[in-house]
């Protein structure tokens, strides 16, 4: 056999044998994060609070206590997390948000969220209504073009 088809199977042997890996890997991340959201929904709550604060943060400068801060694996811990920083009865805390909902969470109003531990699961406006974020301005080419298929049919008219 030639030296490249050598090459080329034991390439495609360790490639397969990755994907396997990877396979059961992710099978097995999956069932754990199941377990985990089965769980969050089983201890969630409903709380008042007000949103003084929400950010992006690293985990070391959230302001999260130190026992969470370890308790993170190491590659996480350079990694930002959406922070909320609220005011729940008498007693200022830092909480961890969801990625879905953190921009939906107004700041410097009263909401009632479903807490589960430190973590915000979701949020409902509790005097007036959550402001989702206005959809970004399009530029000037992008606007232009949308006038453009607007009055040759292409796209329907607003």
């Amino acid at each position: 056999m030639n030296t490249s088809t050598i090459v080329l199977i034991s390439i495609l042997v360790v490639m397969v044998i990755v994907l396997i890996v990877l396979y059961f890997l992710g099978r097995r991340a999956q069932k754990r994060q199941a377990e985990q959201q089965e769980m969050m929904e089983a201890n969630k709550q409903t709380v008042s609070m007000l949103i003084i604060d929400k950010k992006r943060l690293r985990i070391k400068d959230s302001g999260l206590p130190q026992m969470v801060i370890d308790q993170t694996p190491k590659y996480l811990r350079r990694s930002k997390l959406p922070i909320v920083k609220c005011k729940v009865g008498p007693q200022m805390m830092t909480l961890v948000c969801d990625e879905k909902i953190f921009d939906s969470i107004p700041v410097k109003k009263e909401v009632k969220a479903t807490v589960s531990g430190m973590y915000i699961l979701g949020v409902k406006g509790l005097h007036g209504t959550t402001q989702a974020k206005e959809a970004p301005k399009k530029g000037f080419f992008k606007s232009l073009i949308e006038r453009a298929q607007e009055k040759a049919g292409a796209k329907p008219i607003k």
